[in-house]
Formats: structure tokens, sequence, C-alpha cells
């Protein structure tokens, strides 16, 4: 049958190399949240700004996220966080 219709499903190595993560740092009004934001590799919506921008996405995936509270300076640690747009205040890519 894959001769036919091919694999359904993709190779996670050969899908991995059609990405990239980078690094970022979003800052709402009582977090500051850094965390891995995965982007295509080159060309259409690759840029960090791009992912900030497009109107079809409410919300950004993030993984291996660290949480800080800007209340107290308390720190938790989370491995997967959706994070809503809406309470971004300000976002820059960042080094790891």
């Amino acid at each position: 049958m894959d001769e036919l219709f091919g694999s359904q499903v993709d190779d996670p190595a050969e899908t991995r190399e059609r990405r990239r993560v980078e690094r970022a740092v979003f800052e709402t009004d009582r977090q500051l949240i850094e965390g891995d934001l995965t982007l295509p590799p080159a060309g259409y919506q690759s840029r960090f700004s791009d992912s900030l921008n497009r109107g079809e996405f409410e919300f950004l995936p993030l993984t291996n996220v660290k949480i800080t509270a800007l209340a107290d300076g308390k720190v938790d640690e989370v491995p997967f966080l959706v994070l809503s747009k809406r309470q971004i205040r300000v976002a820059y890519p960042t080094e790891r």
C-alpha cells in the first residue's frame, strides 16, 4: 500500500531536520516566561517575529519552559506550556 499512497507518517528524524528551535523570553503582566519555540528552518514564516505576528494562531506552544513570577521571583519549570499571544507584553529571542 505504501507504494500506492506513500507513508502517512513522517519520519521523526526527518521532521526534526525541517524545524529549528529558538530559545525566547516572553514577559506578561505577572510572569517572565522563557522557553523553546519551534520554527521552520528557513523561508516563509521562519523568523521569530513571524511566529508572533501570525494572525491565524492565538497561542504559542513552548517546550522546556521556565516561569518566573515578577512579584516574588518564584521559579517553576514545566516541560510544555501554551502561551496566549494576547498576554505577551515583551518578547525577544535569547541565547541558551
